[in-house]
């Protein structure tokens, strides 16, 4: 199936404990740049999300923006420190015998001293943290698959609309050329009538620059290359998977036939159906 390079993907999780919100959207790029915005705490899950991402996203510029609330209570905890507990206390005893001062050390006044206790917050479950960040991620990233594969598929129907207008296109060239060398030779013919009266024509060498005109305006190979290429982006566009860069450049060879048809055209009506092939043609690498 043909992607679209532009999607939207949204997901969230709510429980009791927190709220994930995910999102994700992407523009047209050469490669695949994610851009990942989220709090700090899931800074230790970076790498598993952009992993986890290459198994949706092959090009395209994305923005995965990530959002948490904690909805748990304070998960802080008093934590004691012995050692410097104890440190404290030998060197306050040492003062007090080196002059002579009352000890009134007591656990209340050892506790206000720096870092004998100190408040710190309980880490987080992270393997549990990230199966929820991880299911939220999976279904954004499904939905946001499904919106690039949507788009594409109107992208798709779009271009080969296109594509079988082009085909009418040079139908009309091929059978309109032959036409115009038949045309050439009866203009030829009455202009040699004109200037030579009553002498003979020479009808060899009539013909000898017919064939040369011919050969000049002949568009056969220019035609079959181009609708060869048509022919092949259609079969690629049905045939799906990552197929931009080869779909551009084989809109750019599509692009050099119609001018060279341009340039041979001997006539208004064959000018104007390569200029509006040549007008497709930038229509499908618009799209592409």
């Amino acid at each position: 199936m043909i992607k679209s390079m532009t999607g939207f993907g949204r997901s969230e999780s709510v429980t009791k404990e927190r709220k994930i919100v995910i999102e994700m959207k992407s523009v047209n790029h050469r490669y695949c740049d994610m851009n990942i915005k989220m709090p700090k705490k899931f800074n230790f899950f970076e790498a598993g999300i952009r992993n986890n991402l290459k198994k949706y996203i092959g090009r395209g510029k994305v923005d995965i923006f990530i959002t948490y609330e904690d909805f748990s209570e304070n998960k802080s905890c008093v934590k004691y420190h012995p050692e410097i507990a104890a440190e404290y206390v030998k060197y306050l005893r040492q003062m007090a015998e080196q002059f002579e001062l009352r000890n009134d050390l007591s656990p209340v006044s050892l506790g206000r001293f720096p870092d004998v206790l100190t408040l710190e917050e309980q880490a987080e479950d992270e393997d549990e943290l990230w199966k929820e960040v991880e299911a939220v991620l999976d279904d954004a990233a499904i939905k946001f698959v499904e919106s690039r594969t949507k788009e594409g598929e109107a992208l798709k129907n779009d271009l080969i609309e296109k594509l079988d207008g082009m085909l009418s296109m040079v139908d009309y060239i091929e059978n309109t050329s032959p036409a115009l060398v038949d045309s050439y030779k009866e203009k030829l013919e009455m202009k040699v009538k004109e200037l030579l009266g009553s002498t003979a024509i020479d009808e060899n060498r009539i013909a000898a620059e017919v064939v040369i005109y011919a050969d000049k305006i002949c568009v056969d190979e220019e035609t079959v290359r181009l609708r060869s290429h048509i022919e092949n982006t259609k079969a690629i566009l049905t045939e799906g998977g990552n197929v931009g860069r080869k779909l551009d450049f084989i809109a750019q060879e599509m692009n050099r036939e119609a001018n060279t048809i341009l340039s041979k055209a001997n006539s208004l009506e064959i000018s104007n159906k390569a200029i509006d092939l040549k007008t497709e043609i930038e229509k499908v690498r618009e799209q592409i």
